[in-house]
């Protein structure tokens, strides 16, 4: 895409000059109209070869030599809620061999007139097609016990990072708070080796209050496990080395929480488990 866009800028520049050029001989007053209009289009190709590029390079992570392949996809086809605030995000990540099982909470209120869903980021690197996603959700405000669950929507194509929309039980209106669990399984998208879970909002705002994400591994214990941020300006940061607050041979979980984190921003827990670990 980006050398057909540099090429067909390159032949619109050719062609304006050349016309351009001939009109000053010919002073035809058309022929420099046609010149300066194939210029304006050579100048928008540029521009839209540098953006495309620009955004392609700000897409792609890779860390400890792995591809973060669902977070280069999910960075490509971002989209923003503009009615909600969160101000408290939590998750559990339990991974059992080659299952991924997750938790999500999200805690806030409606800051447009009306709002009907909430959408959630489903992000791993094997596909699980969305119609074989065991995925289900519950309106905590109105209903607190769980007795209705709430079957998402997929929103736009299926793939490894799929948007997924929770409607809420009822529609909330302004400054209305709203508190929704998703609880997802994802069988067989963990290898052994150096994997990854990333943890991503897909809200417009600047920060979170409140933000957790628990990992648990059951079956053996990695390696180590480190927490890196993807920021809006494309740069990847090593944040710190996370170790276990609870640990046994077949069990540990690490917690990452903290105050104000950068909603606009990915958290990438990369960790590494022995291949020859008994999961």
């Amino acid at each position: 895409m980006d050398s057909f866009q540099d090429s067909l800028a390159f032949w619109v520049t050719v062609a304006g000059t050349v016309v351009g050029f001939w009109s000053l001989i010919q002073s035809r007053a058309w022929l420099a109209a046609f010149g300066a209009f194939a210029a304006l289009i050579s100048v928008a190709a540029i521009l839209y070869a540098w953006k495309i590029r620009r955004r392609a390079r700000l897409a792609t992570v890779s860390i400890a030599g792995r591809s973060i392949d669902s977070l280069n996809l999910a960075s490509l086809g971002r989209r923003l809620n503009r009615s909600l605030v969160i101000q408290g995000a939590n998750q559990v990540a339990t991974i059992r061999g080659e299952d991924l099982s997750i938790v999500w909470r999200y805690e806030g209120f409606c800051r447009a007139a009306v709002e009907t869903a909430i959408e959630f980021s489903i992000d791993a690197d094997s596909n699980v097609p969305f119609e074989d996603l065991d995925c289900v959700a519950y309106d905590l405000r109105r209903d607190p016990d769980r007795l209705h669950k709430i079957r998402p929507i997929l929103v736009g194509t299926d793939g490894i990072s799929k948007k997924i929309s929770v409607p809420f039980l009822e529609p909330i209106n302004a400054q209305e708070q709203f508190a929704v669990e998703l609880v997802c399984a994802l069988p067989g998208c963990m290898k052994a080796g150096v994997e990854y879970y990333t943890a991503t909002l897909s809200i417009e705002q600047e920060l979170i209050p409140r933000y957790s994400v628990r990992l648990i591994f059951e079956g053996g214990v990695p390696e180590w496990v480190r927490l890196y941020e993807r920021r809006q300006s494309g740069q990847t940061l090593l944040l710190k080395d996370l170790s276990p607050v609870h640990v046994n041979p077949q069990r540990a979980e690490y917690r990452d929480a903290c105050d104000n984190v950068s909603a606009r921003s990915a958290r990438i827990y990369i960790f590494r488990r022995s291949r020859q670990a008994r999961f």
